[in-house]
C-alpha cells in the first residue's frame, strides 16, 4: 500500500513539473482599434433643440463618460422602470441564458475533475467458478467449485506532458466565458426591446390621438358644409369632398390602432407575462424624460464593453485552445496506473484477506492515423481563423451601430425642430384657410390641400419625436449598456481574457 501511495505521488508529482512543458498557441487579448472617434466628420458637442416641443430638448454628448448600468432610469419614467425590473425577473430567455450559464459552469468543474486530478475508483465484486483440474494439467484433481470475492481501489493518472488537458481547460473556461456574456447580451437585447416598444407605443398613442382631433376638427367642417349646403351657399361637391376627406382620415385609425395592440402584446411577453393578463401601464411621450446628458464611451474602451464582442473574444479563445488540444494529440500520452486489494474465498475474510497490488505506466504514441491528426490540427487552425474573422466583423459592426446612433441623435433634433416648424406653419395656414372659406376668398379645394398638409405635419411631429427617443436608447444599447458597472455583473466576466495566438 505505501508503495503504490509513494507511486502515486510520484505520478502527481511528475504531472505538475511536466506541465509546464504544454505545446500550442498562447491566446493574448486583443488589441482595440486605433480610432479616436466614432465617425468620419466630428460632430457637434451638443444638438440643436425644440423649443416648446416635447423631447425638443437639446442633447450634450459626454465623450469618456461611463454609461449607468440602469440606463433607462435616464428617461426618467417609473412606469418604464417598474415593468423592467419586473421583466428581468420573469422574462423565459433571461432564465434561459442564466440556467446555459451554470450548464457551462458545472461542465468546466466536470472537467477540472477528470482532467487535473487521479481517477480513483472502488470495486466490490464477487464470482462463482468452477475449475477443472484437467486446465490446471492434472485431470487427477477434479473439478472444484467455489466463490471468489474481491476489493479493490483503482488509481489512474494521465501525466500532462505536452498541455492538452490544460487546453481542454481552457477551452472549458472560454465557453463559461462566452456563456456569461450570452447572459449579459440577453439582458441587454431584452431591457432595450422593452424601452423601443415602450417608445412606440407612446409614439403610436400620440399618433391616435392626433388623428382623432383631426378627425374630429374635420366632422365639424363637414356639418358645417352641410348646413351651408342646405342654405344652398355651397354645391353639393363640396359636401362629398369634404365627407370623403374624414373617411379617409378615419381609415388611418385602424392600423394605428392594431399596432398599437401588437406594441402591446410584445411588451406583455417581454415581460414574461401573456398578452390577456398583462395588466401593463400606458406609456406617453409626455411621461417620458430625453436625457439631456449623454454619455458615450471613448471607441478605445468599446471592444471590452459590448456583450456581442466579448462572447466572440470568448469564441475565438476556445479555437486557439483547440488548436492546442489537437497539437497535443501528435505527442505521447503518458498514463500511470496502480490498484491496491483483496481475494478470498471467504466473504468474511475480504478485508483480512491476502493483498494484491499492482502499479503500472503505459505511454502512447500516435504512430499512423492516415494523416487524421495532421488533419485535424490543421482544421483547428483554420476554425481559429474563422473564430478571429468574426471576431473582427462584430467589432467593425459594433462601431457602425455605435457612429449611427450618434449620427441619427444629431439628425433627429434638426429633423424635430424643422418638423416643430412645419406643423405650427401647417396648423397657421389651416386656420387661415378656414375663415377665408367662411368669408368665400378660397374654395373647399385649398381647404383641402390645407387640410392634408396639416394632418400630415401633425403625425410626422410625433414621429420626429418617438425618434429622437428610440435612437438615444438604441446608443445606449450599442456601447454595451453599462452592464459592467452593475454589483452583480459576474466576475468571470469581468476578468475573461482573449487575444491572438501564435502559429509557432
Amino acid at each position: 500500500m505505501k508503495q503504490m501511495r509513494r507511486a502515486c505521488a510520484a505520478g502527481l508529482f511528475a504531472g505538475a513539473m511536466l506541465t509546464g512543458c504544454a505545446v500550442g498557441p498562447d491566446f493574448r487579448e486583443p488589441s482595440a482599434p486605433a480610432a479616436g472617434t466614432y465617425t468620419e466628420t466630428p460632430l457637434p458637442p451638443q444638438t440643436v433643440a425644440a423649443p416648446g416641443t416635447a423631447g425638443g430638448e437639446a442633447q450634450r454628448l459626454l465623450p469618456g463618460r461611463d454609461l449607468p448600468a440602469e440606463w433607462w432610469t435616464l428617461f426618467r419614467s417609473e412606469p418604464l422602470d417598474s415593468l423592467i425590473r419586473a421583466a428581468l425577473g420573469d422574462s423565459p430567455n433571461l432564465a434561459a441564458a442564466q440556467a446555459t450559464l451554470r450548464q457551462a459552469r458545472e461542465q468546466y468543474v466536470a472537467g477540472t475533475g477528470q482532467l487535473l486530478f487521479p481517477q480513483v475508483d472502488a470495486n466490490v465484486g464477487a464470482t462463482r467458478e468452477k475449475v477443472s483440474g484437467a486446465e490446471l494439467g492434472s485431470p487427477s484433481l477434479g473439478t472444484t467449485i467455489f466463490s471468489l470475492y474481491n476489493a479493490s481501489v483503482n488509481v489512474s493518472y494521465t501525466l500532462d506532458v505536452f498541455g492538452r488537458n490544460q487546453r481542454e481547460l481552457e477551452g472549458l473556461q472560454s465557453q463559461v466565458d462566452y456563456q456569461g456574456f450570452q447572459l449579459e447580451g440577453a439582458y441587454l437585447t431584452l431591457t432595450s426591446n422593452i424601452v423601443t416598444a415602450a417608445v412606440r407605443e407612446a409614439s403610436l398613442r400620440g399618433q391616435i390621438r392626433a388623428t382623432q382631433d383631426i378627425i374630429a376638427s374635420e366632422q365639424k367642417v363637414l356639418d358645417l358644409t352641410k348646413r351651408q349646403r342646405e342654405l344652398g351657399a355651397v354645391a353639393g361637391l363640396a359636401v362629398y369632398a369634404q365627407g370623403t376627406q374624414v373617411a379617409q382620415f378615419r381609415a388611418t385609425l385602424p392600423p394605428l390602432e392594431r399596432e398599437l395592440a401588437r406594441t402591446r402584446h410584445e411588451l406583455a411577453v417581454l415581460a414574461g407575462r401573456l398578452p390577456s393578463e398583462a395588466a401593463l401601464p400606458t406609456f406617453e411621450l409626455d411621461a417620458l424624460t430625453l436625457p439631456q446628458d449623454v454619455p458615450v464611451s471613448l471607441p478605445s474602451s468599446l471592444v471590452r464593453q459590448r456583450p456581442d464582442i466579448r462572447a466572440a473574444e470568448a469564441l475565438w479563445h476556445r479555437a486557439s485552445a483547440d488548436v492546442g488540444v489537437a497539437t497535443a494529440n501528435l505527442y505521447p500520452q503518458i498514463t500511470l496506473t496502480g490498484a491496491f486489494g483483496a481475494q478470498t474465498t471467504q466473504f468474511a475474510n475480504l478485508l483480512a484477506g491476502p493483498s494484491v497490488w499492482s502499479i503500472g505506466a503505459a505511454l502512447l504514441q500516435p504512430v499512423f492515423h492516415g494523416g487524421a491528426l495532421t488533419a485535424q490540427r490543421r482544421a483547428a487552425i483554420a476554425a481559429y481563423d474563422a473564430a478571429g474573422a468574426q471576431y473582427r466583423e462584430t467589432v467593425l459592426q459594433a462601431f457602425q451601430q455605435v457612429a449611427d446612433a450618434l449620427r441619427a441623435l444629431d439628425d433627429d433634433a434638426r429633423t424635430l425642430q424643422a418638423q416643430a416648424e412645419a406643423e405650427r406653419l401647417a396648423a397657421a395656414t389651416l386656420n387661415l384657410t378656414e375663415r377665408q372659406l367662411q368669408l368665400g376668398a378660397v374654395n373647399y379645394l385649398a381647404l383641402l390641400v390645407a387640410q392634408r398638409q396639416y394632418e400630415l405635419a401633425r403625425i410626422a411631429l410625433v414621429q420626429a419625436q418617438a425618434a429622437r427617443y428610440a435612437d438615444t436608447a438604441a446608443l445606449f444599447q450599442a456601447l454595451g449598456g453599462g452592464w459592467w458597472n452593475r454589483p452583480d455583473a459576474d466576475a468571470a466576466a469581468l476578468n475573461a481574457t482573449g487575444g491572438a495566438i501564435s502559429r509557432e
